[in-house]
């Protein structure tokens, strides 16, 4: 603590820690995968494009913020996990897991399943949400909150049961 008062003190201040290789390369992947679904001319596949580099952009946040477990669960959704690990994207997971099925639709060539603004608009919030996840992986994970201890007006002293005060 003593290093960071004097960088302080000198007007500088420590370097933020740097970001997981794993989380910077599937965070690259999600910007490169947002360029090219940006570029699709389909609806469809623009659409299904964005999807994935948010999902690409959710596996840079489990990545930096999780540590694999050695027994085997049950699969959870990117977007559960999310809401766990980095609880101030809650509401993108939500957004983009109440997406999914439309994207599916999307990729199974269904021709009705997503139109032109809905592309660009996911194309676009997408963008945004790896902003978000850009400035969460960046910063180390918050430490979970102590428990909250009450302490009694009375000093500790218990009363007696049955007697009111």
């Amino acid at each position: 603590m003593g290093a960071v008062r004097a960088l302080a003190a000198q007007g500088q201040l420590p370097l933020p820690p740097p970001m997981p290789a794993a989380a910077a390369q599937l965070l690259g992947q999600a910007h490169r995968g947002l360029a090219e679904a940006a570029a699709e001319p389909q609806a469809n596949w623009r659409y299904a494009g964005a999807h994935l580099a948010a999902l690409r952009g959710a596996a840079a946040v489990l990545a930096a913020r999780t540590r694999p477990e050695p027994a085997r669960r049950r699969p959870r959704s990117a977007w559960v996990l999310i809401t766990e690990v980095a609880p101030e994207l809650g509401e993108w997971a939500v957004f983009f897991a109440a997406n999914a099925p439309k994207r599916a639709a999307a990729e199974a060539g269904l021709s009705s399943a997503v139109t032109d603004r809905e592309a660009d608009d996911l194309v676009r919030d997408v963008g945004a949400f790896l902003t978000a996840v850009e400035t969460t992986v960046s910063r180390p994970a918050p430490a979970p909150a102590a428990p909250v201890r009450l302490r009694s007006m009375d000093g500790g002293k218990r009363r007696p049961s049955g007697r009111t005060p």
